[in-house]
C-alpha cells in the first residue's frame, strides 16, 4: 500500500473541523475526533479581547489555522494542540 505525501500530513497534522468560544475557552474539533479545548487568556492579544471579539474566531487554511480578523489574531491548530502557548495560566 503507497501513501502520498499528503495523506502523511493528514496522519500526523491536527487538523480543526470546528472552532467556538464558550466562556473564554477556545474549542477545536479535530479530524480523528478529538476536542481539544484551551483558555483563551494563554494568548497575550486574546486576553485583552472582550468577550464578543472572542466568539469572532474562523477556521483558516483548511483547518489548519484559527483567525480572528478583528483582532489580527491567528493560531496554528498545530500549536495549540501542542500546548504552545504565550502567557503562564492565570492563577486564581
Amino acid at each position: 500500500m503507497s501513501t502520498t505525501a499528503h495523506e502523511a500530513v493528514l496522519e500526523t497534522e491536527p487538523i480543526a473541523v470546528r472552532v467556538w468560544v464558550e466562556k473564554r475557552m477556545v474549542y477545536l474539533e479535530l479530524t480523528d475526533g478529538r476536542i481539544v479545548g484551551f483558555p483563551a487568556d494563554r494568548f497575550r492579544i486574546l486576553q485583552t479581547a472582550n468577550d464578543d471579539e472572542l466568539q469572532e474566531v474562523h477556521l483558516e487554511l483548511n483547518g489548519y489555522a484559527l483567525r480572528w480578523k478583528k483582532l489580527d489574531e491567528d493560531l496554528t491548530v498545530r500549536g495549540v494542540v501542542a500546548g504552545h502557548f504565550q502567557l503562564p495560566p492565570v492563577s486564581h
